[in-house]
């Protein structure tokens, strides 16, 4: 695939960096919703609490949970960090891809459950509390890098060493 070009890169970088801590700040307030809802002896608070969880789940987890994945994924396809090179970017991807499914097809149905029952139980703490472990963990491999290349990246790193190599001398013979 043909690498994005500075400007769109950075537009697209800012775009999924913004995304992506919105998403770990929605998961936040939906933390501390969550908690609110589970531990309130308030019946009002509770069913406050779980209604405005519904309204994010309905309105904000899926969209931004999508956006993230795409913007990550068109990220690692269009620059040089691919996105089976090295190991870090390999493990956000699948990390974001499982934390969006279960945003989906358990998150979701957890917090329409809870808001038709007026009550948060104790999955809707531990359910977000995870996720929000996840995104702290996500964030700091994107800043760190760590683990270095996967096999396929050593492969094309040697592979285009030796091709570098390969024009360096043809080049010098034909001076």
């Amino acid at each position: 695939m043909k690498p994005l070009k500075r400007r769109p890169r950075r537009s697209l970088l800012v775009a999924h960096v913004a995304v992506s801590v919105s998403w770990l700040g929605l998961t936040v307030g939906l933390l501390t919703l969550g908690i609110a809802g589970f531990t309130s002896g308030d019946a009002a608070t509770a069913q406050a609490a779980t209604r405005a969880m519904k309204i994010f789940g309905d309105w904000l987890v899926v969209p931004v949970a999508l956006l993230s994945l795409i913007s990550g994924l068109v990220l690692s396809l269009r620059t040089p960090w691919g996105l089976a090179r090295h190991r870090w970017v390999w493990t956000k991807f699948w990390l974001t891809l499982i934390t969006t499914v279960l945003s989906v097809f358990s998150l979701r149905p957890g917090i329409n459950e809870a808001a038709e029952l007026g009550r948060a139980d104790i999955n809707l703490i531990v359910a977000p509390s995870v996720a929000t472990a996840t995104y702290l963990f996500i964030t700091a491999i994107s800043v760190l890098k760590p683990w270095g290349p996967t096999r396929r990246g050593r492969r094309l790193r040697v592979s285009a060493r030796s091709d570098k190599a390969v024009d360096e001398r043809s080049v010098s013979r034909t001076a």
